[in-house]
């Protein structure tokens, strides 16, 4: 078995830890697991949700970020998610395919939409992927944006605040400047 090389990084969510690893997780694009089912066949998220306390897991280029339930801490739920990891790292796939239902929608797109969308991956995406999180577009009328956050940005602090300010500025620069941005009401 290689040796790994795993660097642990915060997250402004105090919920979220990132494990960057010294090799690719996801080859190409991004995936959040939110339940065990949506993993299973991808045995390395599989292995890292049978952990108590993880509540989401997300894999991005060569980092796995790990989001946990409030009630449990990083002290134990830490060395555990790093064992898994250097557990089933060797027979791990990041070519792995997920079934991506934005994909062909976002071909369908309004031109508008598809200019948002456009300018959230680059300007905005990266960031919130590299945190183990993502931005879901969930409707635009009338110069106003619904956005849904995804991943560990769903139960950041910042997200409601700063981020989403972030977002409004940039699309205000970069796209129209009264634009609107809200967050999608919980469900």
């Amino acid at each position: 078995m290689n040796q790994i090389d795993i660097t642990i990084q915060p997250t402004p969510n105090p919920n979220a830890l990132k494990f960057i690893l010294d090799r690719e997780v996801k080859h190409d694009g991004k995936v959040s697991f939110k339940t065990p089912q949506d993993c299973k066949d991808v045995p390395l998220a599989a292995a890292l949700f049978d952990l108590r306390g993880v509540d989401q897991i997300h894999f991005f280029q060569n980092v796995i970020t790990i989001s946990k339930f409030s009630f449990e801490d990083w002290e134990h739920l830490e060395p555990a998610v790093q064992t898994s990891i250097e557990s089933f790292i060797e027979d791990h796939d990041p070519n792995f395919k997920v079934f991506d239902p934005m994909a062909a929608q976002r071909a369908n797109l309004s031109p508008e939409l598809q200019k948002i969308e456009e300018i959230l991956d680059k300007r905005i995406r990266p960031g919130l992927q590299g945190d183990g999180g993502d931005l879901m577009v969930k409707d635009f009328k009338d110069n106003i944006l619904i956005v849904k956050y995804q991943g560990a940005c769903g139960t950041c602090p910042s997200s409601t605040t700063g981020t989403l300010e972030a977002i409004r500025s940039i699309l205000r620069e970069e796209f129209h400047p009264e634009v609107e941005v809200y967050l999608a009401p919980e469900v």
